[in-house]
């Protein structure tokens, strides 16, 4: 919401020496977000006056059309003689009132002005723009064209309210009132102390049967509709240049008169308006629901299938608007028309206006099913007062008589459905309790009496909440007005102390350690929002039966391009390798551990948990019933050099081994080890795919896959060659693992190394090998290391050699050679049993 510092004095006296950066500070202490204060007008120096054009003179010879003009700026320019300027625009003509900036003056942005020579012709100044001046678009795409009653050489400055400061205040969906002038006005009357000059205090006439015929099908949708009709306008009547500001202050498009004012009474006081044409309603105004397939042609030209629980406003021929978002193009109101051979002007001149009052969540589910944000649907789906209506359409009125000469109906016409005030039963001592400060009933009372409550009793108040504050719902909202008009600053600072004995959780702690392990491998974390689109599923390449394509869609996504829930990690972060890939770092090591989602078999629908009370047991359990799977999941992507090269070394690229290295550093923090075979698995290279595995509860269970990945893989997200990732589950990792890693025993006594080379089928794992090593070495075993693969003649078609480095080590002497040789072949022996091994060279 834009608010103009000149706007906002007229409801309340603020000192005059108050500035926008005063009046910032004191709302952002009552609690709104005023996020800046624009400066209109900065920089800008006169002369700036009216001016009368005399000639227009086309210049030819030139690519784009120029006019060499003479303007009368009566005695502004010292001499009183006509100022020559040259001009590229065409929108105005001889005896045009402008806008004229003479040698001397200085423009917004620092733009002096000067005599020059141009096109010829010696310039004397610029006929301005509403660009040019900063007021913002105005609608004509040319030269400001001022109404032809006023004076020539008078000061446009002050004409046209140049300088002004606007207070742009970023409105929480709680405080919708504060969308309108009377809202912000109200709180700057609170926090200033002073009165509030309420616009929407106006004299207006009752109900009779005389208005304008009006059908309400649905009064929960629809609790109160008022119409008026204004006839005999003036079609011709333009906004005048007060109105026309204020709008463009306000980040606004002026657009026509009767448009103008609807706009401006909605800026006033927060409630939408809508003007029909009434000679194109057929028949009485109606409110319902549309009927499914019904067709609307708003008035951005678009032309909407309608659903059924949008609700319409209808005349006898159907639809003629969506009910708190936007009107029919069929009822819109027309431009004035000038018949060339006759002269005659037609255009509306009678016009029913309606002010009415919608259901929030209606009015909020229509405009996001149709994609279609309005100002209206803003302030409606924030919550609107009803007892406004009838003021708007008042003013409304009363503007349309003041400016386009119309007259109003005698019928008012006002559909009121049923309704009671809002009341709250509240301890007097609550808000203390809340804010740990003593604040007493008189300080409670008068605060809620500022934000228009009623109130009454004594150790317990009961509180009528103002119909413009729809967010009072209970005591601790109330709690939070008096605190906050207490003001937030006031408020002690306490820490708060944490029960004993508690700390992280195993989870938690394996979280913790997991993020460290990786940081210190050189693994940058990245976060990602965990949404996903089925394009994404594509071009991970996953099967059609894959389980990861079964999503959990989101009934109102941020972005209807992901519109589920992510059930793999990858697709975040590759997309983020690719943004820093093509930002300039190649050399990237990025993880990522969070929640993937996947629904349950049984559909169910979560209720909602008290919050008076602890949920019971069992109706948390009944909720995380409702709740789709939610494990914990770890991934890393790489790519560029995983080592650089330098004067020590050539260096390397990273590869499918960093991948299986980082989940074996994970599997680590977790306490047990991975048995790494190889695999084959959606967006992995067949060749170069490793499946992880690990024992849960004594059976071996995959936990996920690593490697690079396929290169149409990367060529779908735009990934760097030869790119490489990991993703496990972490969850399944902790439930195999120990706990907390066990630091290793330090032996004093020395180790004892035995080499040895076996010879297996080609298609026989590494690791497998490596495995029945370790299960026939015994405990003397301390580590297993491959250090050699080879294939070729000396092992034969269809074998290869594995050589490994055996190191023994007993913790309590030194191992004898007969000790370790012994160790060492019954390792072999192992070997060769299980994996079909033999030494080689035997």
């Amino acid at each position: 919401m834009r608010v103009p510092l000149s706007w906002l004095r007229e409801y309340v006296d603020l000192p005059a020496t108050e500035t926008g950066r005063d009046v910032q500070d004191r709302l952002v202490a009552a609690g709104l977000e005023v996020e800046t204060v624009e400066q209109l007008g900065a920089g800008l120096k006169g002369p700036l006056v009216v001016g009368r054009v005399l000639t227009i003179e086309e210049l030819e010879g030139f690519k784009k059309p120029i006019r060499f003009c003479t303007v009368d700026v009566g005695t502004a320019n010292g001499t009183g003689e006509p100022q020559e300027i040259v001009c590229g625009a065409r929108n105005f003509a001889v005896g045009d009132k402008v806008v004229v900036v003479l040698p001397g003056a200085e423009l917004p942005g620092g733009f002096a002005i000067a005599e020059r020579k141009t096109y010829g012709r010696v310039s004397r100044g610029m006929i301005c723009s509403a660009d040019e001046l900063g007021m913002g678009d105005d609608g004509t795409k040319g030269i400001i064209v001022l109404p032809p009653e006023h004076e020539v050489g008078t000061d446009a400055i002050e004409l046209l309210e140049l300088v002004d400061e606007v207070l742009d205040i970023a409105v929480t969906p709680d405080r919708g009132y504060c969308l309108s002038m009377r809202g912000v006005a109200r709180e700057a009357a609170t926090a200033y102390g002073l009165p509030l000059r309420d616009p929407a205090l106006l004299d207006v006439p009752g109900p009779n049967a005389y208005g304008y015929p009006v059908q309400v099908a649905d009064p929960r949708a629809c609790d109160r509709f008022t119409a008026r009709t204004v006839t005999g306008l003036d079609p011709e009547a333009r906004s005048p240049i007060w109105l026309r500001r204020r709008l463009q202050k306000a980040g606004m498009r002026p657009i026509s008169l009767a448009v103008d004012i609807t706009n401006y009474v909605m800026l006033e006081l927060g409630q939408p308006l809508h003007a029909y044409d009434r000679s194109r309603v057929d028949g009485p105004i109606g409110v319902r629901r549309a009927e499914a397939g019904e067709q609307l042609t708003t008035l951005d030209g678009v032309r909407r299938t309608l659903d059924a629980e949008d609700l319409v406003i209808t005349d006898d021929r159907g639809p003629i608007g969506l009910a708190g978002v936007m009107g029919g193009a069929h009822t819109e109101i027309a431009d004035a028309v000038v018949d060339p051979q006759t002269g005659a002007v037609t255009g509306t001149s009678e016009v029913v206006v309606e002010a009415a009052h919608f259901d929030a969540v209606t009015i909020a589910r229509t405009a996001r099913r149709h994609k279609l944000a309005s100002e209206a649907s803003k302030r409606f789906e924030r919550g609107v007062d009803p007892l406004a209506a009838s003021a708007a359409a008042q003013r409304t009125v009363d503007l349309l008589i003041l400016l386009a000469g119309g007259t109003a109906d005698a019928g008012v016409t006002e559909f009121i459905g049923p309704d009671a005030p809002h009341t709250i039963r509240i301890p007097a001592d609550h808000p203390d309790k809340v804010a740990g400060v003593t604040y007493g009933r008189e300080t409670v009372v008068r605060r809620l009496q500022q934000v228009g409550c009623d109130v009454y009793g004594q150790d317990e108040l009961t509180v009528t909440v103002p119909t413009w504050r729809p967010d009072l719902t209970d005591p601790n909202d109330l709690a939070e007005e008096v605190i906050r008009l207490e003001g937030y600053e006031n408020l002690p600072s306490t820490l708060p102390r944490p029960p004993a004995g508690r700390g992280l959780t195993d989870r938690q702690r394996l979280h913790s350690r997991v993020g460290r392990a990786l940081a210190g491998a050189g693994y940058v974390e990245a976060l990602n929002y965990p949404f996903l689109g089925e394009q994404a599923l594509d071009q991970l390449a996953l099967a059609a039966d894959d389980p990861n394509r079964r999503t959990v869609r989101l009934v109102n996504p941020l972005s209807d391009e992901e519109p589920a829930l992510r059930t793999t990690l990858l697709p975040g972060l590759l997309n983020a390798l690719r943004r820093n890939d093509g930002r300039g770092s190649h050399d990237l090591a990025l993880f990522e551990t969070g929640l993937v989602f996947h629904p349950r078999q049984e559909q169910r629908i979560a209720g909602r948990l008290p919050v008076d009370r602890r949920p019971s047991d069992e109706e948390v359990v009944a909720l995380t019933a409702a709740l789709p799977v939610q494990p914990r999941h770890l991934a890393v992507v790489l790519a560029g050099a995983r080592e650089q090269a330098g004067w020590w070394g050539a260096g390397r690229p990273a590869g499918w081994a960093d991948a299986v290295e980082a989940a074996r550093t994970v599997a680590r923090e977790a306490g047990t080890e991975l048995a790494v075979e190889q695999g084959q698995y959606g967006p992995w290279h067949p060749g170069r795919c490793a499946a992880l595995f690990v024992a849960v509860d004594g059976v071996k269970t995959p936990v996920g896959y690593a490697g690079e990945l396929h290169p149409r893989v990367v060529k779908a997200f735009g990934l760097p060659a030869r790119t490489s990732a990991m993703e496990l589950n972490l969850d399944l990792l902790q439930r195999a693992g120990e706990g907390l890693p066990q630091a290793p025993r330090i032996s004093t006594f020395p180790v004892a190394t035995q080499d040895v080379a076996l010879v297996v089928d080609a298609a026989v794992p590494a690791a497998f090998v490596e495995h029945q090593l370790r299960l026939g070495a015994g405990p003397l075993l301390e580590s297993v290391r491959l250090f050699d693969v080879y294939t070729g003649d000396q092992v034969g078609e269809g074998k290869k050699s594995l050589a490994y480095a055996l190191r023994f080590r007993a913790p309590d002497r030194t191992l004898t050679v007969e000790e370790a040789s012994a160790a060492r072949d019954a390792a072999v022996a192992r070997a060769a049993d299980g994996a079909g091994a033999v030494l080689r060279g035997v």
